[in-house]
C-alpha cells in the first residue's frame, strides 16, 4: 500500500512539474519557437547517484509536442530517447537549491545536437517569474512584497544549507582531525 501511495504521489508531482514547465515555456515565445521544430522527439532526464534512502523517481522522459511544449511519457517511455541528460543527484537538497537560485547543474549530454542546443538555451534562459504570476491574482504591490519576503526566505534557506554542508568539516576539526597542511588551532 505504501508503494502505491508513493507511486501516486510521484505521478502527481511529475504531472504538476510538466504543467509548471509548460507554463514557463509558453510564457516565452522564443522558447516555444525553439521547441516546436523538435515535435515528436523525446528527452530523457536521468538523475544519477539518487540516494537510495529517498523514494525512487518516476521515469523522466518528455516528448516535444507540435505546440512546442512538453508531455511526460509516464509508462510508455521509448527505449531510446533522442536526447539524454544525466545530472548528478547525489546531493538532492543542493540540486534543488541550485535550481531555485537559477544555477545550472553540471549536465552530461548525449544525442541529437540541435535538440541539445535548444534544450541548453531553455535551461540557460528560462526562469519562472513567480512575482508576475502572483501580480495577476493579487495585484502588483502585494506581489512585490511577497516576492521580497520570498527572496529573504530563500537566502536564509540557502545559507542554512551551506552551513549544514560545511558542518562535517567543522566537526572533524573540533575532534582533532585537521586537513593536511592546515595550521593547528592555538590553545585557548
Amino acid at each position: 500500500m505504501f508503494r502505491t501511495l508513493q507511486q501516486l504521489a510521484a505521478t502527481a508531482a511529475m504531472e504538476r512539474f510538466v504543467l509548471l514547465a509548460n507554463h514557463v515555456i509558453a510564457s516565452e515565445d522564443a522558447a516555444v519557437r525553439r521547441l516546436a521544430p523538435h515535435a515528436g522527439r523525446s528527452v530523457r532526464v536521468e538523475l544519477t547517484g539518487w540516494p537510495s534512502l529517498l523514494p525512487a523517481l518516476p521515469s523522466m522522459v518528455f516528448g516535444v509536442t507540435r505546440a512546442g511544449l512538453l508531455e511526460w511519457s509516464a509508462d510508455d517511455a521509448p527505449p531510446a530517447a533522442d536526447l539524454e541528460l544525466r545530472i548528478d543527484a547525489s546531493r538532492p537538497a543542493q540540486l534543488l537549491m541550485d535550481a531555485a537560485s537559477g544555477r545550472r547543474p553540471p549536465v552530461e549530454v548525449s544525442g541529437d545536437a540541435a535538440l541539445a542546443a535548444d534544450v541548453s538555451w531553455l535551461m540557460d534562459n528560462l526562469r519562472w517569474d513567480i512575482q508576475d504570476d502572483l501580480a495577476r491574482v493579487i495585484g502588483d504591490g502585494p506581489a512585490r512584497e511577497l516576492g521580497r519576503i520570498g527572496k529573504m526566505a530563500a537566502n536564509g534557506l540557502r545559507e542554512s544549507i551551506a552551513m549544514l554542508a560545511r558542518a562535517p568539516e567543522r566537526w572533524r576539526r573540533r575532534d582533532g582531525a585537521h586537513p593536511a597542511g592546515a595550521d593547528q588551532p592555538s590553545a585557548r
